[in-house]
């Protein structure tokens, strides 16, 4: 009995990839086995870069806090120690966003702890 192979499927499976990869330069985009290949190493960098896109956020959230703090007399590990220290809990990103938009309200809160 002559072997059976689903052309459909396998055809199907390639075309769904080949529209995945469909930006990409040169044979990335449609030569099969390079672009699964990108393809999958695109998705490798997208799972790491979903971590360091936290990481880096969280450190410019640091950067923009300790600039208004210096502004104010602080540095930075000693703001939040002070933070800390007065039982006030407010995250980074909030505080990072009061020292850029409002600075009258950080100044506030520097002044509490101080």
């Amino acid at each position: 009995m002559p072997r059976s192979v689903n052309h459909v499927a396998s055809r199907n499976k390639r075309k769904k990839i080949l529209k995945l990869t469909r930006g990409y330069i040169g044979a990335r985009k449609n030569v099969w086995t390079v672009a699964k290949n990108t393809w999958e190493k695109g998705l490798t960098y997208a799972f790491r870069d979903r971590k360091n896109k936290k990481r880096n956020f969280r450190a410019l959230w640091i950067q923009r806090i300790n600039a208004a703090a210096r502004l104010e007399g602080l540095s930075y590990s000693r703001f939040m120690g002070a933070l800390h220290k007065a039982g006030i809990e407010i995250n980074r990103k909030v505080l990072a966003d009061l020292a850029m938009n409002n600075p009258a309200a950080f100044k506030a809160i520097v002044d509490k702890v101080k």
